[in-house]
């Protein structure tokens, strides 16, 4: 299982298999396969069929604005006329009208940039691309409150896929999964009432603000799956300078990592932990967890010594680990597994992987030299924020910081907005992919 990661799914993109990074140019769309993603457990149209909604304003609601568009009932597809940035005003957005896929693609350079805000996703039959979501300190007090992801999903929420965007500066997490996990009778019960089948791909996830507004004090946080979320895939996304859960598996998950890129996380990578006071009265679910073809790389906030993958809390959890490095700021081998409890929990060695069918991964020498050129909201037109991490994740520059102002005066992303016309022409609507093909958007980039 050492080839590339990547298939065209009907479900999303009804492209050819995308041929190894070295046999093309730099500015090629095979480099960039935006909206090529291996769907996971959520198979999923999305909006497709539905009507197209022309988000035409940057204001934060009302006619012609994404909030609008995403409050539409019925399957539906959302596509952009203006490039900017949205202001949610300390608000998070809650999005409960499913069949709904927004293409950010589609909009004219800066693109999509969510500011003072998250979403949270409450429904079915969900893709988002090429978004960015920063939400920010934004000059409020340490530890006021009002904290902040930047994208969770919950309640039932099932069939998600969150593809090329780039998430910063969250106050919580930085993307997360979550639900009711202990509503009903039984374990079955729970898991039907937590998200389910959903897929994280290709996403820039990185410096979650530390000692910022959060009521506990620091929370530099990549990804949260809380307990019993299952079919969660978390595939090709690159953690940059999160000090914890680069992702963390809480009690009972069923899920999979892989061909991630970690960097500079602080305390921990990855890790599992069922903790006892959150399951009194219930009995211990086993987790069941797959690690394949990821690469950890310590940076300069990484603790010395940590493990790719650490156990905590008092639950077991199956792992099928193989393929992954972790290496430190020298490049000398750190240790695979560790743990941070006391308990008699194990990790069990796990026989065979927990996988969507069909998928597999590219070798993870292969991972630094090809992600950071597709991950993150349009590649195409590298947002400067992503552009800098890019940068600092390559030459080991990485920082743990506590407000967006910290490795960027200019705090949150302030751009003039900018119109185009969508042409439906030029797009396929089946996946949101441009008619000229990915290279096209390089090309007028370029101009």
């Amino acid at each position: 299982m050492c080839r590339l990661l990547l298939t065209g799914l009907a479900t999303v993109a009804l492209g050819q298999p995308l041929q190894p990074a070295a046999a093309a140019p730099a500015d090629t769309a095979a480099l960039h396969p935006a909206t090529y993603v291996h769907a996971g457990w959520a198979q999923t149209t999305g909006g497709q069929g539905g009507p197209i909604l022309r988000v035409t304003t940057l204001a934060a609601d009302g006619p012609g604005s994404l909030k609008a568009a995403l409050d539409t009932p019925g399957p539906r597809m959302v596509v952009f006329e203006v490039g900017g940035v949205i202001d949610l005003g300390g608000k998070n957005w809650k999005l409960r009208e499913g069949h709904v896929t927004v293409a950010g693609q589609t909009a004219p350079d800066p693109g999509i940039t969510l500011v003072k805000g998250g979403l949270e996703v409450f429904t079915t039959d969900v893709i988002l691309q090429h978004l960015s979501i920063r939400p920010g300190a934004y000059g409020r007090p340490k530890r006021s409150g009002h904290d902040q992801d930047g994208l969770s999903t919950g309640d039932g929420a099932a069939r998600v896929i969150v593809d090329h965007c780039t998430f910063s500066w969250a106050t919580d997490e930085n993307l997360s999964a979550s639900g009711r996990r202990f509503e009903g009778a039984t374990p079955d019960d729970w898991r039907a009432h937590t998200s389910h089948a959903i897929t994280y791909s290709h996403n820039l996830i990185y410096e979650g603000l530390g000692e910022s507004v959060h009521l506990k004090g620091e929370h530099s946080k990549g990804s949260l799956i809380h307990d019993n979320v299952t079919q969660i895939l978390l595939l090709g996304n690159v953690y940059a300078s999160n000090r914890e859960r680069n992702a963390l598996f809480k009690g009972g998950v069923w899920g999979a990592m892989v061909n991630n890129l970690i960097y500079n996380p602080g305390a921990r990578a990855v890790h599992y932990n069922l903790v006892a006071h959150e399951w009194v009265g219930r009995p211990h679910q086993t987790g069941r967890i797959t690690l394949a073809g990821n690469v950890y790389r310590a940076g300069p906030g990484t603790e010395r010594g940590l493990p790719l993958f650490t156990l905590g809390g008092v639950g077991d959890v199956q792992l099928f680990e193989q393929d992954n490095l972790a290496l430190d700021r020298q490049g000398q081998p750190l240790p695979l597994t560790g743990r941070y409890t006391a308990s008699p929990a194990q990790i069990i060695p796990a026989r065979e992987p927990y996988l969507p069918a069909g998928l597999t991964w590219l070798a993870p020498r292969e991972l630094e030299r090809v992600l950071p050129t597709w991950v993150g909201a349009r590649p195409w037109a590298r947002d400067p924020l992503d552009f800098k991490q890019l940068s600092d994740i390559a030459e080991d520059r990485g920082q743990l910081i506590d407000d967006e102002t910290q490795n960027n005066p200019d705090g949150l992303p302030r751009r003039a907005p900018t119109r185009r016309r969508f042409v439906e022409a030029d797009w396929n609507l089946a996946d949101m992919s441009p008619k000229a093909g990915w290279a096209s958007l390089f090309t007028q980039v370029s101009r």
